[in-house]
């Protein structure tokens, strides 16, 4: 394949683009590999494009190599098929739906478990005929309500899902580490930095769920991990270790005057102060109202979440504990019409009474003693024992997590980064099967209920997070495997640099490799030099000044090293360049 920069369609720009906020975003429209057509919405330009397709191939190799069979669905899908399952509602708002010219209702599909499980049951009916494992390459579209951050977080997107179908879990649990594998390999093909993380299954149910992340700065999910036992999980995904149940006799409760504490740092202040405490804010309880919506319900539910005063609730595993429901902010008229909930003094001492759930953080266990509202204004309550002055309704996990918390493993601390999501597995087990009745006849005539797994890679994602994790002050950094082409080569400017570069391309591209040449006349060669810079191909010959004395300047984009070789010898020096 020959690249002429005379010809091809690309336009780089010198500055970045008023509304990107991370690298990738600014220096894929720059080096024109991508544009913006709406908000979460991208056209791919031919070097773009090319970067899609080399990141789909390896996909695609390695999904081929563990036996798994290529189909295509169609985007626009009907409403029955997610009605089955729930999902037409539990997807809420994050759906685009729209109706045909007769008023069916129809949506562009976000992700196509019931469609496979559809087409498994229409061909498949014997336990002869598994296991099996499907999968696509195609666009998703999700409305995302804050698309930002270019194709990282995009309406429309490109996957790879699959999907494996089983008899047994044993089944499930072997197609789910030979998928766990294969996503290993993809990802040290594209040149990666990864990590597997435990993670929360969420909308598509199931158990067992991996996530890989791949660290970075600008990523929107937090993981931990834990550098003695080697335990990752997604933020949402963390258990937070119980303390063991205090035994020890407390006071008895005790109402205490607390005027003018409307943070957990001055009721602090003011109890240690004027009532001879001796407490942090680790021994208050706070306790957050939050209404919990179904999705398709126009009613919500009332839930509080009791955790340590020291603590925050973090709305994305508050989202993900009470998945599907959605949580919502509890409003000013949401108090007037609860007038039992005294805003800002609430203890949990009532609520069972008030008939609202109330779910406590893990490390409110019986026994235990705190600081918390008494349910009157300008008061709150010492001494109040969970399991003698209240009981919870369960845990949850809603707490912020922090550097340094313990380790649910092993109990070292644990640290913290930041992540964006390129792959997920899930062991779904049989909740799509169930909703189709997908079976297999058995050998003794039964019916054996199907047990599946899912598995996506976010393919578009995968340029965003190379360009994220892959560039430097000058540009892209491209690895090898996903690059547009193997080198780059510079004619500088005057018209036998060109043509000597011209030469070495056309020659290159007869022994295999993929060539960009930069043949354009008339072009100063700083702009040349910048724009090699700025595409980021890994190997880059400059064909310029030293052509007189019979050489020309090998460059390793990735090292950023340089190297003055004989043109005699810039064939070979090339290809085991781009061969090493």
């Amino acid at each position: 394949m020959l690249l002429r920069m005379s010809t091809l369609f690309l336009r780089t720009l010198r500055e970045d683009p008023a509304d990107a906020e991370v690298p990738s975003h600014k220096l894929l429209v720059r080096a024109g590999y991508v544009r913006r057509v709406a908000p979460g919405i991208y056209s791919w330009l031919p070097l773009g494009k090319i970067v899609l397709e080399n990141i789909t191939r390896v996909v695609r190799e390695e999904m081929n190599r563990i036996g798994a069979q290529e189909v295509l669905f169609p985007a626009l899908l009907p409403r029955d098929y997610y009605e089955a399952t729930g999902r037409w509602t539990e997807y809420g708002d994050t759906l685009f739906r729209l109706k045909d010219r007769k008023g069916a209702d129809y949506l562009l599909g976000p992700t196509h478990e019931e469609m496979f499980t559809d087409m498994v049951k229409g061909e498949y009916s014997s336990y002869k005929d598994y296991p099996v494992t499907l999968y696509q390459i195609q666009t998703k579209y999700r409305d995302e309500a804050r698309p930002r951050a270019g194709i990282l977080r995009g309406r429309e997107f490109v996957m790879k899902d699959s999907y494996s179908f089983d008899l047994d879990d044993d089944g499930l649990k072997h197609s789910y580490e030979t998928h766990r594998e294969a996503y290993i390999r993809i990802f040290d093909r594209l040149g990666i930095d990864y990590r597997i993380v435990f993670a929360m299954s969420g909308a598509m149910g199931g158990s067992a769920s991996e996530e890989f992340l791949a660290p970075c700065a600008t990523g929107e999910d937090t993981f931990v991990a834990c550098h003695n036992c080697g335990y990752a999980a997604n933020a949402e995904a963390v258990v937070t270790p119980a303390p063991p149940a205090v035994t020890t006799g407390h006071p008895a409760l005790e109402v205490l005057d607390t005027p003018d504490t409307p943070t957990i740092e001055s009721l602090v202040n003011y109890v240690n102060e004027h009532h001879g405490l001796r407490i942090t804010a680790a021994d208050t309880l706070k306790n957050v109202v939050v209404k919990v919506r179904t999705p398709g319900s126009d009613k919500a539910e009332t839930l509080i979440i009791g955790v340590p005063g020291d603590r925050e609730v973090d709305f994305k595993r508050l989202e993900a504990a009470v998945s599907p429901g959605v949580p919502e902010i509890f409003e000013a008229e949401d108090f007037v019409r609860h007038p039992g909930l005294v805003r800002g003094y609430i203890g949990p001492q009532v609520l069972k009474s008030l008939g609202i759930r109330y779910l406590v953080d893990p490390r409110v266990v019986d026994g235990s003693a705190w600081v918390t509202g008494a349910n009157e204004p300008g008061k709150h309550a010492a001494h109040v024992v969970a399991g003698r002055d209240f009981e919870a309704d369960g845990t949850i996990e809603a707490a912020d997590v922090r550097a340094g918390d313990s380790c649910p493993r092993c109990g070292h601390p644990l640290s913290i980064d930041r992540g964006i999501e390129i792959g997920h597995i899930f062991q779904l087990g049989r909740k799509y099967a169930d909703a189709a009745g997908l079976d297999a006849l058995g050998p003794d005539g039964k019916p054996i209920r199907i047990t599946m797994g899912s598995y996506g890679v976010g393919v578009s994602r995968a340029v965003a997070v190379l360009a994220e994790q892959r560039h430097d002050e000058l540009g892209l950094v491209w690895p090898r495997e996903v690059a547009p082409a193997d080198v780059h080569i510079v004619g500088t400017g005057k018209e036998n640099q060109i043509d000597v570069a011209t030469q070495l391309a056309e020659e290159l591209e007869s022994r295999g490799l993929r060539v960009l040449v930069d043949d354009r006349a008339g072009v100063s060669p700083g702009v040349k030099f910048k724009d090699s810079e700025l595409l980021g191909l890994p190997t880059v010959l400059i064909v310029g000044r030293g052509l007189a004395q019979g050489v020309v300047e090998l460059r390793d984009r990735v090292t950023g090293t340089k190297e003055e070789i004989p043109l005699a010898e810039a064939l070979d020096r090339v290809l085991a360049a781009c061969q090493a």
